[in-house]
């Protein structure tokens, strides 16, 4: 089986987008107005043409079984207006996802969104995961390590203030995938510089800590390849070395894996020769940030299982790992 660890809910039906503006224009009325959850009225039939035209479309075409599929991070907007608001959109954002794995329950398995906001205490997090895990079979969540959308303003991730989030998800035995939505700092372009620099930072949040010593089971998945880790192995190696803090593969690499969202076969190759079989998840993030086509292969960027595939290194059994065991190791209540 192919499991992929990241997908995200991109092609939703635009009642979606009516309600996130409605939003935003009672927001800009009044910056302090307090979001009821109301109501969403999309068809099980809006759901089924959304999905079976694109990415349960896409699974067929590329081999693909199963997507560990998540509302659409870009779309996650914590930055937006207060507490009230992030509730309500991130309620209806894990309710559709609900509804897509409940009509495609054999190709689809849900990842919840967080109800986060800048400075608000994770705390205010824990009833959805609660919700989502217990009441609705979610397996995991997206944790953003900045809220703020760009101008981090909230604690490190190793810091207390977030032990209420991580206290529930070894409480769930759920991993988190650190994913960041869209950026609101100019100097930032989302999927690009921001997506990556903030894979990178929360690694270094990580590795710099003693947090795994509080939650020895604790697992986070860093997606996008990891941003510029992989590169860099030598130069973190280093300076964990420098600091005192011991060899990194040991300090890291029982809690944090890597995804395949890299789109070219060098950066494919690069991450499994510095990254260990055991902490690489299979993920095209499909439909996502990148959808064209490769012109110098003819094939779409995203369609990350050619570049496993096309991989000379890895045998049978490792490739095994990558596209299956270990997204069942990382994610304990995978039942598919």
């Amino acid at each position: 089986m192919i499991i992929d660890c990241h997908g995200h809910y991109t092609t939703a039906p635009g009642e979606l987008g009516e309600y996130r503006d409605r939003q935003r224009a009672e927001l800009k009325t009044d910056p302090n107005f307090r979001t009821s959850k109301g109501a969403l009225n999309i068809s099980d039939n809006q759901i089924r043409d959304s999905i079976e035209n694109n990415q349960l479309k896409l699974q067929r075409e590329r081999g693909t079984d199963v997507t560990i599929f998540s509302p659409r991070a870009s779309w996650m907007g914590h930055d937006l207006g207060n507490e009230s608001t992030s509730v309500a959109w991130t309620e209806h954002c894990n309710d559709l996802i609900k509804r897509v794995c409940d009509l495609y329950p054999e190709n689809f398995v849900p990842v919840a969104q967080l109800p986060q906001s800048p400075q608000v205490t994770p705390e205010a997090c824990v009833a959805e995961l609660e919700r989502t895990v217990n009441e609705m079979g979610f397996i995991g969540c997206n944790l953003n390590p900045d809220p703020s959308g760009g101008f981090w303003k909230d604690k490190p991730l190793h810091d207390k203030f977030w032990y209420p989030i991580y206290e529930k998800m070894s409480e769930l035995n759920i991993p988190a995938m650190i994913h960041v939505s869209g950026a609101c700092h100019p100097s930032f372009e989302t999927t690009s510089s921001y997506y990556l620099s903030a894979d990178t930072t929360a690694f270094v949040h990580l590795m710099m800590s003693d947090l795994f010593k509080d939650f020895p089971d604790l697992k986070f998945i860093i997606p996008h390849g990891g941003g510029a880790v992989p590169y860099h192995w030598g130069r973190f190696r280093g300076i964990s070395e420098d600091k005192g803090l011991g060899d990194l593969e040991e300090r890291v690499l029982n809690n944090i894996y890597f995804d395949t969202c890299v789109y070219h076969q060098e950066g494919i190759d690069l991450l499994l020769d510095v990254i260990p079989t055991k902490n690489i998840l299979f993920a095209s993030e499909m439909i996502g940030a990148v959808r064209g086509i490769d012109p110098r292969t003819g094939h779409y960027y995203d369609d990350t299982k050619r570049y496993i595939d096309g991989n000379t290194k890895l045998s049978a059994a490792e490739k095994k790992m990558i596209f299956e065991d270990n997204a069942r190791a990382v994610f304990p209540r995978l039942k598919v």
